[in-house]
């Protein structure tokens, strides 16, 4: 059940974006992309707490608004000092992503198999 709260606000922010068809002034487009990067590794995260028992709504929350901002702020300051900070938290940020990915995966895979096995 629990893991119902981070897909859903996945597909309800996905499904508004691209049937809103919304316009982004290309002088953000790069902060709200990283943005939306950084609100992507959250929400993996929040599926693998799930997977492992470990989901806090409240964690989820706060981890999501702060690392959203924190990698917006971020890319800001690297704009500001003439320092490409944007590519490394896209790095940063799309490896954790992946990671997340991977372990969500292996999780589902360990309990098909030992579903397969118990039948």
């Amino acid at each position: 059940m629990i893991l119902i709260l981070p897909i859903a606000g996945a597909l309800i922010g996905f499904f508004a974006v691209y049937f809103l068809d919304l316009p982004v002034p290309p002088g953000i487009a790069s902060y709200l992309s990283l943005a939306a990067l950084a609100g992507l590794d959250s929400v993996s995260g929040g599926i693998r707490a799930g997977i492992e028992d470990k989901f806090e709504a409240d964690i989820f929350l706060s981890g999501f608004m702060v690392n959203t901002l924190l990698a917006g702020l971020l890319a800001y300051l690297g704009d500001q000092i003439g320092v490409d900070l944007f590519l490394a938290a896209v790095v940063a940020l799309g490896g954790r992503v992946f990671l997340n990915l991977s372990l969500i995966r292996r999780q589902w895979l360990t309990k098909i198999a030992l579903s397969r096995r118990e039948s």
